[in-house]
């Protein structure tokens, strides 16, 4: 490879990382030819974009982007890497979890991610990925948890209203006629009085 065309890798892969929040490295070292294809028919049925690149032309990429942000996966960055590029923070651990299912191997190894920031390095943190909330799923579990006080109180007055809504204005309608009582022996009272002043 020339260094034109490395330099060439490295601005693509700099582009990559600039544009997903979301991306996982993978070692994929010990999958044959067929598994490799088959992993990537299951990226792409995902909208997930695999990438396999040499170590020292992501590694270049990164640190020319940000080496503080990225250090804690610098580290990770050796055998053959395959890079899972996502929208979604945890759909390159399900794809990596099946995969593994489907095949009974413990490859590909997860060896870091980068999620909207937060790193995770090692394979023991795929399980954890894979229940990593999407964004989506904080929003409706969010405007589920917003509308159930207004459920509740809309089914409390619907069950009201069922078994005897007529209770609440046959209260109403007794303090009415007793607030008026009082009133009515206050404007008999003056009339009372004039005659007897004269």
């Amino acid at each position: 490879m020339t260094p034109a065309q490395k330099q060439e890798v490295i601005e693509v892969l700099k582009e990559k990382f600039s544009q997903y929040n979301n991306f996982y490295i993978t070692d994929t070292e010990s999958l044959n030819a067929s598994q490799t294809s088959t992993l990537r028919r299951h990226c792409f049925d995902k909208q997930v974009e695999m990438t396999v690149a040499k170590n020292t032309l992501i590694r270049k990429a990164l640190e020319s982007l940000d080496s503080e942000k990225y250090a804690g996966i610098l580290d990770s960055l050796h055998n053959v890497t395959a890079l899972l590029f996502s929208e979604s923070p945890k759909e390159p651990a399900l794809i990596i979890s099946s995969f593994r299912k489907a095949n009974n191997g413990e490859k590909p190894l997860l060896k870091a991610a980068f999620i909207n920031g937060d790193i995770f390095v090692g394979d023991n943190q795929l399980t954890a990925l894979t229940n990593i909330k999407t964004k989506n799923e904080l929003i409706g579990e969010v405007i589920g948890l917003l509308q159930s006080p207004a459920k509740r109180v809309i089914a409390a007055l619907l069950h009201n209203a069922e078994k005897g809504g007529s209770t609440p204005t046959a209260e109403a309608a007794p303090e009415a006629p007793a607030a008026e009582a009082p009133e009515a022996p206050a404007t008999d009272a003056p009339a009372t009085d004039a005659p007897a002043a004269e």
